[in-house]
């Protein structure tokens, strides 16, 4: 082409449409990529500074899916934690049903009037373990035929009473009155008896003077120093006396092995026996015809246990067993924080920003490090103090888990801080990006336009600066 020669005009013509088309180009490609930088060659510091800048964004939108990993795991622990805590509040309402709850087995039993000395009532099973409490005679009488009062002839006769107590040495010397009635006479017995140690009980009943004595023993009336006393009141042999209902009850009731255990009341003459216990208690020195005899073997009766609690028992070991399971179950993407294991973050780039996560001391959340008992029996229920036992458990362990969802919750919304964080420096990363290299398309478009309209016009000049050519053309012609 070299060889072909154009005018001054058309050539300056011609580049400057070269340059037009150029730029054209230029404009358009950038329209075309909404880019102002699309490479190395168009800006090499730009274009640099904009590759970093998005590099970085780059890494920060892959940690930041680890973050939002990291919060649903977070989540998921939560999610078992409050889980647990329900379960945990449930168990104490069971224990709380089986403390207010008093429906204890009873049976009522006949007092027998033929127990002899010796002859007991025994509890075996239920929460007692073995215990017999005695029924037989624990007291003789001796009655007076003497009406009063003490007549002249009688004023300062003495007699004395023995109840072969201790070493059968103590006595007491009474003295009678002239004048003295049998409330008189009773009085000064229980004086004298009672300082002398003795556990005798003189009573008037029904217009007869009874000695009583609450020992085994046989009562001995002797004739004092002033011999007739004796003669006068005229003492009738000893005759045994079986306890009494009442008598019974105080001394079932007093007997520390079976507090809390069983407990017994007078039902109209009756001995009540009621079985504080989850189990079966069976009862001996009990007839088939349900009386007292105190020689009937053991399991001849048996009171029912507690059923009620019983069952609540069961209620507790399967809310137990959902606690452990709860544990088990709070997993996400393979990763279970309730059972120890650590949750690691990073926050940036370079690793110099993380966060671990786990358990205190690295320990599964279960019942066992909770200190929930293993596994509930029923017998487990029978005493009250027991039950505020596990109830004080109960709560320690509620406290623990409500201070571990706590740090979780702490530790949940660092991650969502900072997965926050992020996510505005990866947008800020990218806008300075773009600053750098994208294009203002409203500028690249008039830009555009303007150099159309350029194109159309040089196009136009060109044409006529041809015409001289074409001049020359019809001249030879």
């Amino acid at each position: 082409m070299s060889d072909i020669s154009l005018s001054k005009a058309v050539r300056s013509n011609l580049l400057s449409l070269k340059g037009t088309a150029d730029m054209m180009a230029s404009t358009q490609n950038r329209l075309a990529t909404g880019n102002k930088v699309n490479s190395a060659l168009d800006n090499p510091s730009s274009w640099f500074t904009a590759k970093g800048l998005t590099n970085r964004a780059s890494d920060l939108g892959s940690l930041l899916d680890s973050m939002a990993n990291g919060v649903k795991t977070l989540e998921a622990a939560d999610n078992g934690l409050s889980a647990m805590t329900k379960t945990l509040e449930s168990m104490q309402s069971t224990l709380r049903q089986a403390r207010q709850d008093k429906s204890f087995q009873t049976a009522s039993y006949t007092m027998d009037t033929v127990a002899a000395a010796g002859d007991k009532i025994s509890f075996q099973g239920g929460a007692v373990g073995s215990t017999a409490v005695d029924v037989g005679t624990v007291k003789t009488e001796k009655v007076s035929s003497f009406t009063g009062p003490v007549e002249a002839a009688d004023d300062g006769k003495q007699f004395t009473i023995d109840n072969g107590a201790a070493d059968g040495t103590i006595t007491a010397d009474i003295t009678l009155n002239t004048g003295d009635t049998l409330e008189t006479i009773a009085s000064k017995i229980n004086t004298a008896t009672e300082a002398a140690g003795q556990d005798t009980v003189a009573t008037v009943e029904d217009g007869v003077l009874k000695l009583t004595s609450q020992s085994n023993a046989a009562l001995t009336i002797a004739e004092g120093t002033v011999t007739g006393g004796a003669a006068v009141l005229a003492f009738g042999t000893d005759a045994t006396v079986n306890k009494t209902a009442d008598e019974l009850v105080s001394q079932i009731n007093a007997n520390a092995s079976l507090e809390g255990k069983i407990r017994a009341s007078n039902d109209n003459g009756k001995l009540r026996i009621e079985n504080q216990s989850t189990q079966k208690l069976d009862v001996g020195g009990v007839s088939s015809s349900g009386a007292i005899d105190g020689t009937s073997t053991i399991g001849t009766a048996s009171i029912a246990g507690n059923s009620v609690r019983a069952g609540l028992a069961d209620q507790f070991n399967e809310l137990r067993d959902q606690l452990d399971k709860l544990a088990d179950d709070a997993t996400f993407n393979g990763i279970n924080l309730l059972r120890g294991d650590k949750l690691a973050i990073t926050f940036n780039e370079t690793g110099t920003s993380s966060i671990d996560i786990q358990t205190k001391d690295g320990e599964t959340i279960n019942s066992a490090n909770l200190g929930v008992s293993t596994t509930m029996e029923a017998k487990d229920l029978d005493s009250d103090t027991n039950i505020d036992a596990e109830l004080a458990k109960l709560k320690s362990a509620l406290n623990e888990v409500r201070s571990q969802a706590s740090t979780f919750g702490s530790n949940l919304s660092i991650v969502e801080n900072r997965q926050t964080f992020t996510d505005s420096m990866i947008n800020t990363l990218e806008d300075g990006a773009g600053n750098l290299t994208l294009a203002d398309m409203n500028t690249e478009a008039a830009n555009l336009l303007a150099l159309q309209t350029r194109q159309s016009l040089s196009q136009n000049s060109l044409s006529l600066a041809s015409q001289a050519d074409q001049s020359i053309l019809q001249l030879i012609r």
